[in-house]
């Protein structure tokens, strides 16, 4: 039987969309402060070149495509790390969630990666791979499937 696409009785749950979509829209608080961090160079480096403090990073520079893909990276640093550490980040920590790996174990850090570069591509494309998630029987989103890896429901802790 293929854990992916057939839930056991032992198999934790598949998470639901909302949950997903609030827990991304959780990680923000977290993440906002890592860009800010990682902003700080290059407004100091904009700053050195153009000698202006008031000057802003130029829209679609290349100063401001290397910002977007530091802050990428930063953030996939964040999300693959929390994932590999154990299996949540902050947002998915609140809304009881867990990345796992298809046969229900940690996934290795390249099937994190993996996850995350599809799921970026997901969100840039309107979420369309999260409401895919209402569709598919098992509850699987394509970053799901592509990179091997499931996010499931943590139950509450009882006692």
């Amino acid at each position: 039987m293929d854990p992916a696409t057939h839930a056991t009785p032992t198999t934790p749950p598949a998470a639901m969309v909302g949950r997903r979509l609030l827990s991304v829209l959780y990680d923000l608080f977290a993440v906002f402060p890592l860009w800010l961090v990682t902003a700080i160079p290059f407004v100091l480096l904009d700053i050195a070149i153009s000698g202006d403090v008031r000057h802003n990073i130029g829209p679609f520079s290349a100063l401001q495509w290397l910002l977007w893909l530091c802050c990428w990276l930063v953030t996939g640093l964040y999300a693959t790390l929390s994932w590999r550490r154990g299996g949540q980040t902050l947002g998915m920590r609140a809304w009881r969630l867990r990345v796992v790996g298809n046969d229900g174990t940690s996934p290795s850090i390249g099937a994190l990666w993996k996850r995350y570069a599809i799921g970026t591509l997901s969100l840039l494309a309107a979420g369309i791979g999260f409401w895919w998630a209402w569709f598919d029987k098992a509850r699987l989103s394509p970053h799901d499937r592509l990179s091997g890896t499931r996010l499931v429901r943590v139950p509450k802790k009882t006692g």
